[in-house]
């Protein structure tokens, strides 16, 4: 056995006994810390499977993003009551026997596969310097399912106007609740003041790169939120008001400019969501810089949730 398949044997045990402690931990918050845990163990696997944008961006939603937002979750919902009639053992021995069936049969589905696996990659590759992008990652979401890549920012969207909804009619237009403490610690403010400049430059860097490198549109509007949320939790600024006009053209800039294009296709290149030959990747990088914008904004208010303060104050 070689050392990295010593070092593959022992992320998948850990990431699964992760797993098993995520779900078994009797307190929110350990539960929290081994799911972020697990998350960034999960980037790293993937970093050994040879898919750095995929790690990327579990690092930075799987366990950054999705683990702020369940620590407020938490804090807001304060500490849970014990259940009047725990899950009996028969209860318990099903959901395991039938997580085991489930698991089995994905295996037995990724064992039987062809070999070699039935793949578009060699298609989508063979016609990718007609995009001009380096990344094939990229080309495959904003060439290849474009369609499918637009979408996925409006549901973005949409998660935030369903947060939005549940707030009380007093309070629409106002603001969210602060996300961090009236005096938070100084230490995080320092690490505020230090942490998000940086973390801006590298999120802005992963956009631009992610034309012809690891990277992208989602990796790097998910660290340009996560630099806001810190900034946030610092008290460093508050969330904004929800009525802000500013506000709502950058959540859907990024689908609104992505649809613009596409609906530009037939006149550019003679088909929807076509890109003109030879301006493609000029084009591309348009459609990207809104999306970060959307993603940079969005990921922070599904976080912040919905406004409890009213609109004047």
């Amino acid at each position: 056995m070689t050392l990295f398949e010593a070092l593959d044997f022992a992320l998948a045990a850990i990431v699964l006994g992760l797993a098993a402690r995520t779900i078994s931990a009797r307190r929110v918050f350990g539960a929290v810390v081994a799911y972020v845990a697990y998350g960034l163990l999960l980037a790293i696997i993937w970093v050994r499977l040879y898919a750095p944008d995929v790690a990327l961006t579990e690092a930075a939603i799987g366990s950054g993003v999705t683990g702020v937002l369940l620590i407020s979750a938490s804090t807001r919902l304060g500490p849970l009551a014990a259940p009047d009639a725990p899950p009996g053992a028969a209860l318990k021995a099903g959901a395991a026997a039938l997580s085991a069936l489930v698991a089995g049969i994905l295996a037995t589905a990724v064992l039987y596969l062809p070999d070699p696996a039935p793949s578009l990659a060699p298609e989508a590759d063979a016609h990718l310097a007609e995009t001009g992008l380096g990344n094939a990652v990229t080309a495959v979401l904003i060439a290849y399912r474009s369609f499918d890549t637009m979408l996925e920012k409006v549901v973005l969207v949409l998660a935030v106007a369903g947060v939005w909804s549940v707030a009380p009619d007093r309070f629409w237009g106002g603001a969210p609740a602060p996300l961090g403490p009236a005096a938070p610690d100084t230490a995080l403010v320092f690490l505020a003041r230090i942490l998000a400049p940086i973390g801006a430059v590298i999120g802005v860097q992963m956009f631009w790169v992610g034309a012809d490198e690891p990277g992208g549109a989602f990796q790097g509007g998910a660290i340009l939120a996560a630099m806001w949320m810190i900034v946030m939790m610092a008290r460093l600024t508050e969330p904004p008001r929800i009525s802000s006009g500013w506000l709502r053209l950058a959540l859907i800039a990024g689908p609104g400019v992505f649809l613009l294009a596409g609906l530009a296709g037939p006149v550019m290149a003679g088909s929807f969501f076509a890109f003109p030959p030879g301006f493609a990747k000029p084009v591309i990088l348009f459609i990207e810089a809104f999306m970060v914008l959307s993603i940079a904004v969005s990921l922070p208010l599904l976080v912040a949730g919905p406004p409890n303060r009213e609109a004047g104050r």
